[in-house]
């Protein structure tokens, strides 16, 4: 795993979880939430996406490069978003 990718991933995870909580408020969990479970969502689902996808591996041989840093912040975006949506959706469901 690497460490600059994960970063990233976590970075974009937190954007794509405020972006899936900025479309609706039934499933906010407001800003602190959403960035939380998007980091999470897009660091635990970016590293996945990554392997499957085999897109990750190129930064730790080659350098930082453009296609890692676009890579991280597509996969870990949308595995935030997705991720704070998801929780969003169970907790409006649940909370009645």
């Amino acid at each position: 795993m690497d460490l600059t990718s994960l970063i990233i991933q976590l970075i974009s995870g937190a954007i794509g979880g405020n972006a899936a909580g900025a479309l609706s408020d039934k499933t906010s969990l407001g800003t602190l939430g959403n960035s939380i479970v998007g980091a999470l969502g897009g660091g635990i689902g970016g590293q996945i996406l990554s392997s499957l996808l085999g897109i990750g591996g190129a930064a730790a041989t080659s350098g930082l490069d453009i296609g890692t840093i676009v890579s991280g912040f597509a996969t870990g975006g949308l595995s935030g978003g997705v991720t704070a949506l998801v929780i969003g959706l169970l907790k409006s469901r649940f909370a009645h």
